[in-house]
């Protein structure tokens, strides 16, 4: 399987870490220690401005100030967990159609928010003496993290509420994104995805159903997020239905990328799960098919998709 995520042209590649779970004994989780190198595009300056805008409007929304109880590990958990590339392509989603990148801030941020307190419950100490290994320093106890998690997901949304401007006419677009947020993190999203992986601990796979596993969980986890991001770009840059769409069906298929790239290492199941990696990043290069070519050569610049596999 390939050890990293290349850029085609050789260009400099971002780092973002995978979703880690060291030493968790689940059967579909086999050797993912090491960070996946995403590479967003060629114009590197491009996404790393994106993450930048991202990262500037949530430090706006959650600064460090009264009441410090809650504030202050809302903005640590927020920062805290890894970055993912989801919220970033809600902004090119949105740039792709035409749409204004400050408009899309909101709700590409509501994505980091809801990614992060999906990624706070998961990691919850269980106790003072008895922590989850993760990458983030635990600096709460187990009860504000629960609580904190919990209430990013509604501050989310109110982030959404704010960024309603009558005079855009854009109360419906506001609406139906918090509609597909919603249902991104459900029980048939991102929660099922989270329940399947733990249950999948207490079953022994065999080799066939142990990939569909992993894909299963990719498609629920990852590829729900992802293509809630991307929708939720289009339609703020009043995309129509069909670029709607097909920016769904992208974010899908690359957060399934995504999330079997982090589920998987070396392993006897490496050639089957690099053929589905490689069916998925076809499917994604062809919903790109269709939008003006300048504008995706300018934000994706790709021969095959902005997540390039490096085949060894």
């Amino acid at each position: 399987m390939a050890k990293a995520f290349y850029h085609i042209n050789g260009n400099p590649m971002f780092y973002f870490p995978s979703r880690p779970n060291p030493n968790r004994p689940f059967p579909l989780l086999l050797s993912y220690n090491k960070p996946l190198k995403v590479t967003m595009s060629c114009n590197q300056s491009y996404w790393a401005s994106i993450n930048e805008d991202i990262e500037a409007h949530l430090k706006q929304a959650i600064p460090i100030r009264e009441p410090l109880s809650v504030l202050e590990p809302m903005h640590h958990l927020t920062f805290a967990a890894p970055r993912t590339t989801a919220s970033a392509l809600c902004v090119a989603a949105c740039e792709l159609v035409g749409g204004n990148r400050d408009r899309a801030l909101p709700a590409a941020s509501t994505i980091h928010l809801v990614y992060a307190a999906s990624f706070t419950h998961e990691y919850v100490p269980r106790s003072e003496t008895s922590r989850p290994m993760s990458k983030i320093q635990h600096v709460y106890g187990p009860g504000i993290e629960l609580q904190i998690g919990n209430a990013m997901i509604p501050f989310g949304f109110e982030l959404l509420a704010k960024s309603d401007d009558p005079a855009r006419n854009d109360s419906d677009r506001i609406l139906r994104v918090m509609v597909e947020i919603t249902r991104a993190i459900g029980s048939e999203g991102m929660i099922y995805g989270q329940y399947d992986e733990v249950e999948s601990y207490q079953s022994d796979n065999n080799k066939s159903s142990h990939i569909e596993e992993i894909e299963r969980v990719s498609e629920k986890y990852e590829g729900t997020l992802y293509a809630c991001a991307g929708a939720c770009g289009a339609i703020i840059g009043e995309g129509c239905e069909d670029e709607i769409e097909k920016m769904r069906k992208y974010g899908l298929y690359i957060g399934k990328i995504e999330g079997i790239m982090s589920r998987i290492g070396s392993s006897s199941d490496k050639d089957l799960m690099e053929k589905l990696v490689e069916e998925l990043r076809n499917l994604a290069n062809n919903e790109l098919r269709g939008f003006n070519e300048a504008k995706v050569k300018a934000i994706f610049n790709t021969q095959s998709s902005p997540f390039d596999l490096c085949k060894q």
